[in-house]
């Protein structure tokens, strides 16, 4: 299935497989560069996620323990457990992330018409997508969308 990058703010989306329709496995490829706004801290209602590097380093948290993830290195988050990422590096990290089932591609398509409206993004209209998708922002404050 050939989906064109979605475009969050400065992060890249590119989807490999849209799982979403058939709830089965999803891939894409995320585009992280330096010093980027990324999502909060959030947990899956219904998603496992496994994050594997490509290229540059990407810190990612899940629960208590955080990793600089350099290629060919992963993590995987289960469901329902919170998990983050950033790139505070100098270079563009680029990472395969795989979830299962998918969350799919019109997530991203929801969550960048809220963030690229123009101005700071609207706290609410963020959370109400992320809910309609299952996401569960963290109960701590972190980065921003």
């Amino acid at each position: 299935m050939d989906v064109a990058e979605i475009k969050v703010g400065q992060l890249g989306i590119n989807y490999v497989l849209d799982g979403s329709r058939t709830a089965s496995l999803g891939v894409f490829e995320l585009t992280v560069p330096p010093a980027s706004n990324v999502p909060p801290p959030h947990s899956h209602s219904n998603n496992e996620e496994c994050v594997y590097v490509l290229a540059g380093t990407l810190r990612y948290t899940v629960g208590a323990e955080t990793r600089d993830l350099r290629p060919g290195q992963c993590m995987s988050t289960p469901k329902g457990v919170v998990h983050a990422f950033s790139n505070p590096f100098t270079e563009t990290a680029r990472a395969l992330i795989v979830q299962s089932p998918d969350i799919g591609a019109q997530y991203f398509r929801d969550i960048a018409a809220v963030v690229d409206a123009g101005g700071p993004p609207d706290r609410s209209a963020l959370l109400a997508v992320m809910t309609r998708y299952g996401l569960v922002p963290a109960a701590t404050g972190g980065p921003t969308a």
